[in-house]
């Protein structure tokens, strides 16, 4: 399917080949990066029987009762299952329901025991048993992608492959999300967006999608754009914390998906960030960024917080679940 985004193959990263070809691949990653914010990768090397696997069990699962869904409801680490309207974008409703889904964390793990925001025990519903299974198997998988990829963008900001590893993703912090956007009757301008326009919190983001489609990216030199499905492949798109890392040089870039009358879309955003306790700081010799958080979808400066990353994704998930705030 024809689009605007551009398409890498990564296979050079994947595949640990000649250190020439992985710059060839990281040249291409500078380059989106810098333009656009958003990429789709191809020769990523994840298995295409698992993905569909994992479409089929989770459509299975969506169309459960609400009562049996509501089972594994979002827990006190808020991971599980969220209805249509709970969560918030820009203080408006999302019209989407999910599954939010973290590391698998033994309960002897130090961080279950202290008790950290966002880690925790994982829910997955009895009556879909191969769901468990499936889901860990691919976000190992995509994990491991992840960890190549942000390998391939270290080396196209002229940096060493460990770049990352060493500073903020030895122990990354991870989740998947299994999203579902319910078709609506007539949509309207209250009702036009299964999720507004936004950005993502962390370092990078790998998407699979239906072939539904809905979403839309606006890059910084262009309006909106759509982001169609392209068989086999996942869109990333960069983060927050990577425009700081780059003092903007990289730019963390809005996208949104648009709802639909006829069908139904299900994507499974994977979010890859730093360690939850590191303090995520601009990369030396890069030129000061320009603060734009007047101009940001969501008023806040990703330049300007002095905290740890988990600190400043707390405060984007209270922005969202404002019932938080209180407990």
């Amino acid at each position: 399917m024809a689009t605007k985004i551009p398409v890498i193959d990564i296979s050079a990263l994947v595949n640990e080949t000649d250190q020439s070809d992985k710059l060839k691949v990281a040249n291409e990653l500078n380059k989106v990066c810098s333009e656009h914010g958003f990429f789709y990768i191809v020769g990523h090397g994840v298995d295409a029987q698992l993905q569909q696997k994992l479409e089929n069990l989770s459509r299975q699962f969506f169309n459960l009762p609400l009562e049996t869904k509501l089972k594994i409801k979002r827990n006190s680490k808020l991971l599980g299952y969220f209805t249509v309207g709970t969560e918030l974008t820009y203080d408006k409703p999302d019209h989407r329901e999910g599954l939010w889904l973290g590391e698998e964390l033994d309960p002897e793990d130090d961080l279950v025991k202290r008790n950290v925001p966002l880690h925790g025990p994982n829910s997955f519903p009895e009556e879909v048993p191969e769901l468990r299974p499936v889901v860990l198997e691919y976000m190992n998988k995509i994990l491991h992608l992840a960890h190549k990829l942000i390998n391939g963008l270290a080396l196209s900001l002229g940096l060493s492959e460990s770049y990352f590893y060493d500073r903020y993703t030895k122990r990354p912090f991870y989740q998947l999300g299994i999203a579902h956007y319910p078709p609506v009757k007539v949509a309207n301008e209250s009702l036009e967006w299964g999720i507004g326009e936004h950005t993502d919190y962390g370092l990078l983001t790998i998407l699979k999608q239906d072939n539904n489609g809905g979403l839309q990216i606006k890059p910084k030199s262009s309006d909106w754009i759509d982001a169609p499905p392209i068989e086999n492949s996942f869109i990333c798109n960069i983060g927050d914390m990577m425009d700081r890392i780059t003092g903007g040089l990289y730019k963390s870039t809005l996208h949104r998906v648009k709802v639909q009358t006829k069908k139904d879309r299900i994507s499974f955003p994977f979010f890859f960030e730093p360690s939850f306790f590191s303090r995520v700081t601009k990369i030396e010799g890069l030129a000061n960024s320009v603060d734009d958080k007047d101009q940001r979808w969501d008023k806040m400066s990703v330049y300007d917080f002095d905290g740890t990353y988990g600190e400043y994704l707390m405060t984007k998930v209270f922005n969202a679940l404002p019932d938080l705030k209180s407990n």
